[in-house]
Order: structure tokens, then C-alpha cells, then sequence
């Protein structure tokens, strides 16, 4: 086996404050390595927006159209109604999800994906083809 050098990057952070919330942001000095850096950093602020073990659900889900949260709630299989919640909370924050309250008796919210939200149908689709790839390669190994 070939000998390999493992790279750990680590960054300094800076703490500003918005209004009540503090935002933490990680800042790259430009390096000859910069590159890889840079990707590794854009990784984790992918991660950081659809980490977790719902969100990617969620937005799997929504690329089908707007849902109510009760249609939600049965389409993603294990979730409960407080990480549910939760997960959309997080989104809108993030700009992913729309949530519109419905003015009809009884009430309905409804969410969708955003046109930013949007921006994640081809990740979503890369995702979900890999794994059924990989699915037949274990099948049949």
C-alpha cells in the first residue's frame, strides 16, 4: 500500500453579532492549498445547511410540490411531529422552505421549496441515483 500524508486543516473564527443572533463564521487565509480548502470548507457549509438526519428527506419530498405539514409528516417514514418542526424551522431560516398559513377551516399550513430550495433538485437527484447504485452493487455482490 502506498504511504499518504492526511491534511487537517484549521481555521480560525470569528464571532459577529446580527441583531440577537451570533454568527460564527470560519475565515481561509490564501494558501498554495487554498483550493482544496476551499472545497473542503464549501462541504461543510452544505453540510452545515442540509446536515442532519431529516432535512435531505424533507427536501426530497417538497421537490414534489408544496405539502401540508400533516403530508409531510406521513411521507417522511420515522420522523416525529417535534423533529419535524424543528428540521422546517431551520429551513426557512436557511431560505429553503416556504411556509404560507392557508386562511381555510380548518387551518392548513402549506410548505415548499423555494427558488433557492430549488437549487438543491440536482443534488437531491445525484444522491438518490448513487444510492440506488449502490443498492444493486450490494445486492449483487
Amino acid at each position: 500500500m502506498q504511504n499518504s500524508t492526511l491534511f487537517v486543516y484549521f481555521c480560525h473564527q470569528e464571532t459577529k453579532c446580527y441583531s440577537d443572533k451570533k454568527v460564527t463564521m470560519l475565515k481561509i487565509t490564501p494558501t498554495p492549498s487554498h483550493d482544496c480548502k476551499k472545497a473542503i470548507m464549501g462541504v461543510h457549509d452544505a453540510m452545515y445547511v442540509l446536515g442532519g438526519k431529516w432535512k435531505i428527506y424533507i427536501i426530497a419530498g417538497l421537490l414534489f410540490g408544496p405539502k401540508r405539514y400533516s403530508d409531510l409528516l406521513r411521507d417522511v417514514k420515522g420522523i416525529s411531529g417535534k423533529a419535524l418542526s424543528r428540521e422546517l424551522k431551520e429551513m426557512e431560516l436557511n431560505r429553503l422552505v416556504k411556509r404560507t398559513v392557508a386562511s381555510t377551516q380548518p387551518i392548513a399550513v402549506i410548505y415548499e421549496l423555494t427558488e433557492y430550495g430549488e437549487s438543491t433538485k440536482s443534488i437531491i437527484g445525484v444522491l438518490s441515483e448513487w444510492g440506488e447504485t449502490h443498492r444493486d452493487y450490494i445486492v449483487k455482490a
